[in-house]
């Protein structure tokens, strides 16, 4: 039988209360990743912004900033070691540490195997899934150092689990990738009280998507079987995934570790 050791209830309030942490998002700047700062901010985290759209990056972190939150914004190619490395320097230098990581950036381009080339085949896989590789790395290593435990959450996608569509077979192997490096991870740095857990999106409606108001005809009519199979009969808002995010990156998720939530509106079960 395993002994308990009971722990004390924390009040809600500072169960979610991230005032003490440094979080960095990446492909922060917008969609998904701007709805998971956005909450991240408002329960009192330190927010580094990366993203490659600098304009971008530091606008959003301005939005964040305006409500009284804390917020900087980094351009970053998360692909690239050095400049994975120049945005960690960043949080160290402005916030002192680093105790939340999110791998948010991504790309989908739609792209048939018997048509993708080789180099775009790479470039999917290079920033899905070795930049997670690489920020991981390079946070855990600062999170070890600091000696006080971490939270790393890495955003999959349902394709990790079944695939959506045609056209995204490079994408899909990145993300199966992604969550078998989450599982693995999450033993590794275990000892280390460093939970990694992911979230597994279905559809939402993002500037990256095409679902927004700019959709295109042609990804409107793609997109349309897709939405006729999701029992909520609607797409994910980016808010959705970030109220996830602060569960797993919070105290409520205290006994969770190398876990992929599916937050789908109900598709998988179609």
């Amino acid at each position: 039988m395993v002994q308990s050791n009971h722990m004390e209830t924390i009040p809600l309030k500072q169960t979610i209360d991230l005032s003490s942490k440094v979080a960095i998002v990446t492909g922060g700047a917008m969609g998904i990743g701007f709805g998971i700062a956005y909450r991240l901010a408002e329960a009192g985290a330190s927010v580094v912004i990366g993203d490659m759209n600098k304009a971008a990056a530091l606008e959003s972190a301005a939005k964040l900033a305006a409500n009284g939150w804390k917020a900087v914004g980094v351009e970053v190619d998360v692909s690239d070691a050095k400049q994975v490395a120049r945005m960690m320097d960043v949080a160290v230098s402005t916030y002192g540490g680093i105790d939340i990581l999110v791998n948010n950036a991504g790309i989908y381009p739609n792209v048939r195997v018997m048509q993708i080339e080789e180099k775009d085949f790479e470039r999917i896989l290079n920033v899905n899934l070795k930049s997670a590789f690489l920020c991981v790395k390079a946070v855990a290593e600062q999170m070890i150092k600091q000696g006080r435990g971490g939270k790393i959450i890495n955003i999959t996608s349902i394709d990790a689990l079944h695939p959506s569509m045609v056209g995204l077979a490079a994408y899909d192997a990145s993300k199966h990738g992604l969550w078998g490096f989450t599982k693995n991870v999450a033993l590794e740095l275990a000892p280390h009280k460093i939970w990694v857990n992911a979230i597994a999106p279905g559809g939402v409606t993002t500037p990256g998507t095409g679902a927004g108001k700019a959709a295109s005809k042609e990804m409107e009519e793609a997109m349309k079987p897709f939405l006729a199979k999701i029992p909520m009969q609607r797409m994910g808002e980016p808010d959705e995934i970030g109220k996830v995010a602060l569960f797993l990156a919070s105290d409520l998720s205290s006994y969770m570790t190398g876990s992929q939530i599916v937050v789908d509106g109900g598709v998988l079960l179609a």
